[in-house]
């Protein structure tokens, strides 16, 4: 499928495919390890992987006015180009509750950051019968380090 097509709104996933929907969101700025390595072992959970991402609006709320660095446009072409990757959908609320209870899915999934009491949607999810987990990061990467190394590298006059 071509990346574009990826890249849908709820009323389009009726083209999702038989079997447990899997539903994780975040900003997804600079896409590095961590975020590929969390991605696919979220995908492994069920037959179908939806990314909810948000919006350049939201990210400079959650984030700040330097960010993102990308474009939503930009990141959603990247996350939709990962093969773990089958939809993702750009949101533009602070967080993913309405976008969760749009798509319903079966498994709701966010990093080891997260602990399960406070992910986003989890009642939603459990009260229709559905699993919310918290899974482990990948240690060592981090987009808000990786500017902030960036911004000092900058600053110092450093080159890398």
């Amino acid at each position: 499928m071509d990346t574009a097509q990826k890249i849908i709104s709820p009323q389009d996933l009726d083209r999702r495919p038989a079997g447990k929907l899997v539903f994780t969101n975040g900003c997804f700025d600079i896409i590095h390890p961590g975020h590929v390595d969390y991605l696919e072992r979220a995908r492994s959970m069920g037959a179908c992987l939806v990314v909810g991402l948000n919006s350049d609006a939201s990210v400079r709320r959650l984030k700040g006015p330097l960010r993102p660095v990308n474009d939503q446009r930009a990141r959603a072409r990247v996350l939709a180009a990962l093969a773990c990757v089958d939809f993702v959908m750009i949101f533009e609320e602070d967080t993913p509750l309405e976008l969760i209870k749009a798509v319903r899915p079966d498994i709701l999934v966010k990093g080891g950051d997260w602990s399960v009491e406070r992910i986003v949607g989890r009642d939603v999810v459990e009260e229709a019968g559905g699993t919310v987990c918290s899974i482990p990061l990948l240690e060592g990467f981090s987009t808000t380090k990786t500017v902030n190394r960036i911004v000092a590298m900058h600053r110092s006059g450093g080159n890398g």
